[in-house]
C-alpha cells in the first residue's frame, strides 16, 4: 500500500464520507481521526487539528481511502 500526502483539504472530504471527525487524545498533544464514540478523544475543530498538526510536524497520508497520520 503506498500512501500519498493529501491536503488537508482532502483529509475534510474523506473524514465528512467516512463519518470521521478531528480529534485530540485528551491528556496528550496525540491527533487522531475519530467517529465521536471514544471517551478518550476530544473532537476539535478543524482550526485546531491544522494547528497540532504544523506544531507537531505532521501531515496526512492517504492510500485507497484509509488515513494515516504520520511526520511530515
Amino acid at each position: 500500500m503506498v500512501m500519498q500526502k493529501i491536503s488537508l483539504d482532502d483529509a475534510k472530504k474523506i473524514a465528512s464520507k467516512k463519518g470521521l471527525k478531528p480529534g485530540k487524545v485528551r491528556g496528550t498533544e496525540g491527533i487522531q481521526f475519530t467517529k465521536g464514540k471514544n471517551e478518550r478523544i476530544e473532537v476539535v475543530d478543524w482550526d485546531e487539528f491544522e494547528k497540532l498538526l504544523k506544531k507537531r510536524k505532521l501531515a496526512i497520508y492517504e492510500s485507497n481511502g484509509w488515513m494515516k497520520i504520520m511526520k511530515a
